[in-house]
């Protein structure tokens, strides 16, 4: 009985969107030679798309500023290839954490993403090792990512869940006034101040006490909000 021999696993298919030309044609040579299938290296976000959806690769690695104003159109072109092609790997690689667009990349489906810093990646193997884990489906996230993730969650301001009628009501009621009076000045009835009252307590986490001062409360968590701003 022969035996065939064992098939060797197909390299993985990667897409790179890079603008610097060096840097570009660095990856490509280091993937090439690491046993990765370059499928494509792009220098704009817009050819980057174009690609993805042609090719359907394993795996994009992808630089967070792109022209044409090289602000956020890798990033944002990363955000678009999770949403509609979410069997892709994405990788991150940049000298900048784009704190909004990170968060968004890994919410909600933190399988297959990774965000490294371009300064800080000191090892080819482990480049190496976090595209595999990357494509396999984990995560591969620099610790300064996390860092600065972790405290855009501690800085974020439990007042901007509140809409902007919301707003208006606990701008009235830090001036003092009663739910009738909040209900004249924004020509609403007080059935309605009372509804978005409740709501204002609940987006600040405020639940009903024995000694119930949640109105004073949220007014002085406005206050402490307004007192930063001036400062």
């Amino acid at each position: 009985m022969i035996i065939p021999a064992p098939v060797p696993d197909r390299p993985l298919r990667v897409v790179i969107a890079e603008d610097s030309v060096l840097l570009r044609e660095g990856l490509v040579r280091l993937l090439t030679d690491e046993g990765f299938c370059v499928v494509d290296a792009c220098g704009d976000a817009e050819s980057f798309l174009r690609v993805v959806g042609e090719q359907q690769p394993d795996l994009v690695v992808v630089d967070v500023r792109m022209p044409p104003t090289f602000t956020d159109e890798g990033v944002r072109a990363a955000l678009v290839v999770r949403e509609q092609f979410p069997a892709i790997a994405v990788l991150v690689l940049s000298q900048y954490v784009e704190e909004n667009y990170a968060t968004q990349l890994v919410a909600g489906r933190s399988r297959g993403v990774g965000y490294l810093l371009k300064d800080r990646v000191a090892d080819v193997a482990d480049f190496v090792e976090a595209l595999h884990r990357v494509a396999d489906g984990g995560t591969a996230l620099d610790p300064e990512v996390v860092s600065q993730l972790l405290s855009r969650a501690h800085r974020r301001d439990p007042l901007e869940r509140l809409t902007p009628r919301e707003t208006d009501v606990l701008k009235l009621m830090a001036e003092g006034r009663t739910n009738t009076a909040i209900a004249g000045a924004l020509v609403v009835t007080e059935g309605a101040v009372e509804k978005h009252v409740s709501s204002i307590f609940a987006k600040l986490d405020m639940p009903p006490t024995s000694h119930d001062h949640r109105r004073v409360l949220a007014v002085l968590r406005w206050l402490e909000r307004d007192g930063d701003q001036d400062v």
